[in-house]
C-alpha cells in the first residue's frame, strides 16, 4: 500500500505542482508584455488568460499532492517527525503565498485587460505585477524545498 501511495504522490506532485510552478513563474514577464500594449497585446492577453487558468486548474488538482502525501505518512508512521511536520507547514505557506498573493494579481491583470476596464484599473493591474515575480520565486521555492525534505528527511530512521 505503502508503495502505491508513493507512486501516486509523486505524480501527483510531478503532473499538478510542475504546471502551476511553470504558469506562476511565466504570468509576470507575459503580464507586463499585455499590460504595456503594442501589436502583440491580443496574443500575449490570450497567453496571460491561458496562464492564469492553468494555474487555477492545477492548483485546485495540487490539493491531491498532500492528500496522497498525510495518507501515505500514515501508512509509513512518519506523521509525527520533524521533516514531514517542516515540509506539511512549507505546502501550506506555498498555498497561502498562492491564494493570497499570486492568484488576485493574477486576475487583475486579466482583469485589466478586458476591452471596457477604466485606465486606473489597469494600472493598479500593473502595480499589482511589481510583487508577483518575487512571490513566483517564493512559492517555487517553497515546493523545492519541500521536495528536498522529502527525500533526504533528516532525522528519519525509513532510511533514505
Amino acid at each position: 500500500m505503502a508503495k502505491f501511495l508513493l507512486s501516486l504522490h509523486v505524480l501527483a506532485s510531478v503532473l499538478f505542482i510542475g504546471p502551476v510552478a511553470v504558469a506562476v513563474s511565466m504570468f509576470p514577464r507575459r503580464a507586463r508584455a499585455a499590460l504595456a500594449g503594442g501589436p502583440e497585446q491580443a496574443a500575449d492577453a490570450g497567453v496571460l488568460r491561458l496562464l492564469h487558468r492553468i494555474t487555477q486548474v492545477y492548483a485546485l488538482l495540487g490539493i491531491a499532492v498532500p492528500v496522497l502525501g498525510i495518507g501515505l505518512a500514515q501508512v509509513m508512521d512518519v506523521l509525527g517527525q520533524s521533516w514531514l511536520i517542516v515540509s506539511m507547514v512549507l505546502t501550506a505557506l506555498a498555498a497561502l503565498a498562492l491564494l493570497l498573493f499570486v492568484l488576485p494579481a493574477q486576475q487583475a491583470a486579466v482583469d485589466a485587460l478586458a476591452p471596457d476596464t477604466a485606465p486606473e484599473d489597469h494600472g493598479k493591474a500593473v502595480r499589482g505585477l511589481k510583487p508577483l515575480p518575487m512571490t513566483a520565486g517564493v512559492f517555487n521555492l517553497l515546493w523545492a524545498v519541500v521536495v528536498v525534505l522529502m527525500i533526504i528527511r533528516p532525522g528519519s530512521t525509513t532510511g533514505a
